[in-house]
């Protein structure tokens, strides 16, 4: 039962990473009528989405019972008030990241968004090396080195592009490389911090989801209203809102619970071969499929 639920687990954080980051860019970049949605209330209905997975799952850990549920949430989030607010560091951090994978995505395409975005990789080892005070290998290192080659490889121009082309196009991809490079240092503090968190408290992986949730729903409508309140003002919060921008935000909130899943069933060097599988799937659909990416050697 145990490997069949971490090779369940491992296959669906394959799926949700591949599809989020297709979605998510096919979204972003379909022309259709009318205003597109606003990626910062994307952002907070994926949250409170969470939200209620996570209570639904704390629901069923509790034998179903609503006063169980009650007496754990009431106990764990609002009688610890100081381990709850110690959640709001990494919640405002995952709130920023998630607003800059849409402008990231806006503006690169899928295949080298998602390449570029491993960074974190070695963002979260340098994290917790100084934060956590792990030791790692020569292999462990000479990976992390081998992945930044790969990440320059990636962003080296090519020549078959035409120079109009480059011109139109070297401010969008600075923006879109910006982004994911400042999503990827604010991705490997805030997972180092979380971790260190989770190792020091003994509260579940859902708990802390839920309270992360609350945290991400506050500063994401902060930034709906400071970036987009106008916008909304005048065509409402679900502007642009289709069946795809559902399947995006739904993805997006499935991502936490997968991950915490593979976590708990399967180790990190399994989710890496996850994560590298999904980066070839990307690749080959982006090129086959949305034909937006094309391979140089």
């Amino acid at each position: 039962m145990s490997a069949n639920l971490k090779y369940l687990s491992l296959g669906i954080l394959v799926f949700q990473t591949t599809s989020l980051v297709l979605t998510m860019r096919y979204s972003r970049t379909l022309k259709e009528e009318g205003p597109r949605y606003l990626s910062s209330t994307a952002v907070v209905v994926a949250e409170i989405l969470k939200i209620m997975a996570c209570v639904l799952l704390v629901y069923k850990d509790s034998q179903c019972s609503l006063r169980a549920l009650n007496r754990v949430l009431r106990d764990e989030i609002l009688n610890k008030p100081m381990e709850t607010m110690k959640l709001a560091v990494p919640s405002g951090i995952y709130t920023l990241q998630n607003n800059l994978l849409y402008v990231a995505l806006s503006n690169l395409d899928a295949a080298t968004y998602q390449v570029t975005y491993q960074l974190k990789i070695l963002t979260t080892a340098l994290f917790s090396v100084s934060m956590l005070s792990k030791k790692l290998g020569v292999y462990q290192w000479l990976s992390l080195v081998i992945l930044m080659t790969g990440v320059a490889f990636v962003q080296w121009p090519s020549d078959a592009q035409e120079p109009d082309a480059k011109a139109l196009s070297a401010g969008s991809q600075f923006v879109g490389l910006m982004a994911v490079l400042t999503a990827c240092f604010s991705s490997g503090f805030a997972g180092v911090y979380f971790e260190k968190i989770l190792k020091e408290t003994k509260q579940s992986v859902w708990i802390r989801n839920i309270q992360l949730g609350f945290f991400g729903s506050v500063f994401g409508l902060m930034g709906v209203y400071v970036y987009d309140g106008e916008l909304v003002s005048q065509n409402g919060f679900f502007q642009g809102y289709n069946r795809l921008t559902w399947a995006v935000v739904a993805l997006q909130a499935l991502g936490g619970l997968v991950i915490a899943a593979v976590i708990k069933y399967a180790d990190n060097i399994l989710k890496g071969f996850a994560t590298s599988l999904s980066i070839i799937l990307s690749t080959l659909i982006s090129y086959f499929w949305l034909q937006d990416f094309v391979p140089t050697r």
